[in-house]
C-alpha cells in the first residue's frame, strides 16, 4: 500500500511493526486495524501476559519492567508502539511505586534497549488529556499545562524523555495525546472509561451518576478513528519528532449521559463531588486537533450519537 497520497507521506517499503503492551484496549484495537488494513506487514506483539488476548501469532512475553527481558524485544524494525501503561486517578498516590514502573520505567528501558540495538524506529506513545490545565476554550497542544495526579505526572515525564532521548541519542518519536476513547472493534476488549460507565449502568437499568452539574467538557473519540489516526501519523515523515492532539467530538457528560438514558430509559442523578475526586478533577479539556488534522489526511467516520443507537 502507498502511502505517497497522503499529505507528508511516502512511499511505504515498511514491513514490521511491534506493539508492546499488546493485549491492553487500545493495543488489541490496534493490531485490529493493522491487519485488516496493512495485510502485508509483519506484526509483532509483545506482552506481559503468558500468551496473547487474540492468538496473534509471533506473540512473546516480555516484562517490560526489566531491563534483561526488554532485550528481546526486536527493535530492528519501522514502528514501535509503545502501548504499556497503567491508568488511574486518586489510586496513583498508594499505588506510586507501580505507576512509576509501569508508565516511566518501561519507556525508559525501552529507549535504552533502542540505544543498544541501534534502532532507527519510530517510537509512538500514547499520552493524555491529564496534562492540560482545565479551559473553557479548546486546548492546543502547547497550551497550559497542569498536573494533578501520579498518572498525569507520569505521562508528561515520558514526553519529555522521549524528547530528551531525540535530542541527545536521535530517537524517533510520535506522541498523540488523548481525550476520551469509547468503543471497540474486538468484544470484550474494552476500557472501563466514561463511556462504558454510563453504559454498565445503564445496561443494569440503574440511573446514571454525574459529580457536580454534568457540563465538563470532553473530546470523545471512537476507537477505530483513533487507531487509524494513528497509524497514519506512525507513517507520516511530517509526524516526527513531535506532540499532537487527537480529535473528535465535543460533549459535556450530562449531554453523554442522556444520550445513553434515553435510549435505556433510565433517568441520570447529579451527585455531588467527593473530597478526593473534586481535587484532582482537570476541569473542561477539548481538543484542537488542527495541528494534526494539517499533517495527516483521515476523515473520521464515527458518531458518539450513531454509536449508541
Amino acid at each position: 500500500m502507498s502511502l505517497s497520497g497522503w499529505p507528508g507521506g511516502r512511499i511505504n517499503d515498511m514491513k514490521k511493526i511491534a506493539v508492546l503492551g499488546s493485549n491492553g484496549y487500545i493495543a488489541r484495537n490496534l493490531i485490529y486495524v493493522l491487519m485488516r488494513d496493512y495485510p502485508d506487514y509483519e506484526i509483532c506483539p509483545y506482552g506481559i501476559e503468558a500468551n496473547s488476548a487474540d492468538q496473534i501469532e509471533k506473540y512473546m512475553t516480555v516484562d517490560m519492567t526489566d531491563q534483561e527481558s526488554v532485550k528481546k524485544i526486536d527493535l530492528s524494525c519501522d514502528i514501535v508502539f509503545m502501548l504499556v501503561g497503567r491508568t488511574g486517578s486518586a489510586n496513583g498516590f498508594d499505588e506510586y511505586d507501580s505507576f512509576i514502573d509501569t508508565n516511566q520505567r518501561t519507556l525508559l528501558n525501552l529507549l535504552n534497549e533502542y540505544r543498544h540495538q541501534k534502532s532507527n524506529a519510530r517510537i509512538v506513545f500514547p499520552s493524555t488529556r491529564l496534562v492540560y490545565k482545565g479551559s473553557k476554550v479548546p486546548q492546543c497542544e502547547d497550551a497550559e499545562k497542569e498536573f494533578k495526579t501520579v498518572y498525569a505526572i507520569n505521562k508528561f515525564a515520558c514526553e519529555m524523555y522521549l524528547e530528551q532521548f531525540c535530542k541527545v541519542y536521535g530517537v524517533k518519536y510520535t506522541v498523540f495525546r488523548v481525550c476520551i476513547p469509547y468503543g471497540t472493534l474486538i468484544p470484550g476488549a474494552s476500557s472501563y472509561g466514561t463511556a462504558e460507565f454510563m453504559l454498565a449502568k445503564a445496561g443494569k437499568g440503574e440511573n446514571i451518576t454525574i459529580y457536580g452539574d454534568g457540563q465538563v467538557r470532553r473530546t470523545l473519540t471512537h476507537m477505530e478513528d483513533l487507531c487509524t489516526t494513528m497509524i497514519k501519523g506512525a507513517f507520516s515523515e511530517r509526524c516526527e519528532n513531535d506532540v499532537f492532539n487527537i480529535g473528535g467530538e465535543n460533549y459535556s457528560l450530562l449531554e453523554m449521559a442522556k444520550l445513553i438514558a434515553e435510549k435505556y430509559n433510565v433517568g441520570v442523578d447529579l451527585i455531588p463531588w467527593p473530597d478526593i475526586s473534586l481535587k484532582i478533577e482537570s476541569g473542561d479539556t477539548v481538543f484542537d486537533s488542527s495541528k494534526l488534522d494539517a499533517r495527516i489526511y483521515y476523515e473520521r467516520i464515527h458518531k458518539f450519537s450513531d454509536w449508541i443507537k
